[in-house]
């Protein structure tokens, strides 16, 4: 199989890394840290010209019609500069949610200014009890005519705390864990009754709370057949572990380059301290490691629009349990070969390693992969 990038994948590649470059600088996320949104909405705007928002989103709802392997392209891309924007949380888990279980009408109203780089969205699907389980739906919407009344609570949205509308996950039907009864809502931020706490996480982005009192919704504002969004949410899951992965690649890239160049300048006993042959060797590790989380990588991202779900689920944690594996490895490395500049805040490497904390935990961490990979039927 050749795995080498088209030339539209090429140049695709080389614009992104041009743009993170000039525009999208680690410094501006240093910045955008003690800001309200902690991204910026220019930028947004911005990304969505250039055609990345509707990069993965066919041409019959306005998008370009790319594939995930050119999606994961530009992921690694922003991941090396560390890009706060809610690519991720926007595009492709409410976005993909919106894109199957939602009409033209829903496209019209809500992908177009998405893809536009107008508005941003986010999924609230995370329950205290479910870990990473999307079928783990304690909130419940009751039907009263042509209403739903919501109430429930979800937990560490990404892009809760900005978003302009955000899609939530109720159970119309049965009982926390069962895949049937699940719908999912299309809520405006100013909802009455619609809660939204910003919480920051460990790598300086923020997410939200997110609580339902009694939140009333028209049954227009459901998504697809009732009781219908469980198979959906699970393809969510996979899109976006898959994309945690193509953006832990750009992390440990960064962060292997910006060791090795250390270890090029920085003097001890007045010699380079990348001549000594045992600090050689764990920069060798460190790049062996980062391939073969690439490797993983690209199969997961070939294989997440597989239709087999077996095929998909497996590519998807084995990939995942890789970038925990790897990625901890490499980052830690990055922090110890530094020394002691390595664990303060004022040297960028502690940035990486604490966005590769999170990306490793983000749709199911390294013990929820490797167990799901071992219950599939292709092992």
């Amino acid at each position: 199989m050749n795995f080498d990038l088209t030339p539209d994948q090429k140049l695709l590649e080389s614009t992104v890394a041009s743009f993170v470059k000039k525009e999208a600088t680690v410094s501006r996320f240093r910045a955008l840290r003690d800001d309200p949104v902690g991204w910026s909405k220019s930028l947004w705007k911005t990304m969505a010209e250039l055609g990345w928002i509707g990069l993965v989103f066919p041409e019959s709802a306005g998008g370009l019609g790319g594939s995930f392997v050119d999606v994961a392209i530009v992921l690694e891309q922003l991941g090396a500069g560390l890009v706060p924007e809610p690519f991720v949380a926007s595009v492709l888990c409410a976005g993909t949610a919106l894109l199957r279980l939602g009409g033209p009408e829903e496209h019209e109203a809500h992908l177009a200014p998405l893809i536009a780089g107008d508005t941003s969205l986010a999924l609230a699907w995370a329950e205290r009890g479910g870990r990473y389980d999307p079928t783990w739906v304690e909130t419940t919407a009751i039907r009263n005519g042509d209403e739903y009344v919501l109430r429930g609570e979800k937990v560490f949205v990404l892009n809760g705390h900005a978003a302009d509308t955000i899609v939530v996950s109720a159970r119309t039907a049965g009982n926390p864990g069962d895949s049937d009864g699940i719908s999912l809502f299309v809520l405006p931020r100013d909802t009455a009754g619609l809660r939204i706490k910003t919480i920051r996480t460990m790598d300086g982005h923020k997410a939200a709370m997110v609580s339902l009192d009694g939140v009333v919704a028209p049954a227009s504002m459901r998504l697809g057949a009732e009781g219908a969004a469980a198979p959906v949410l699970d393809e969510i899951m996979d899109l976006g572990a898959a994309a945690a992965c193509a953006e832990g690649l750009g992390v440990m890239r960064a962060a292997l380059g910006m060791t090795v160049d250390y270890l090029k300048t920085r003097e001890q006993f007045g010699l380079k301290i990348g001549t000594f042959q045992a600090l050689q060797h764990r920069a060798v590790d460190m790049f062996v490691r980062a391939e073969l989380a690439k490797s993983t990588s690209i199969l997961a991202s070939i294989k997440v629009a597989d239709p087999d779900p077996a095929e998909r689920r497996s590519a998807v944690s084995a990939a995942k349990v890789e970038l925990a594996l790897c990625g901890r490895y490499v980052t830690q490395q990055s922090i110890q070969l530094h020394g002691g500049i390595g664990i303060t805040d004022e040297h960028d490497i502690g940035l990486y390693f604490k966005r590769m904390h999170v990306l490793n935990a983000l749709f199911g961490d390294e013990e929820h992969h490797l167990a799901r990979f071992a219950a599939q039927p292709s092992f």
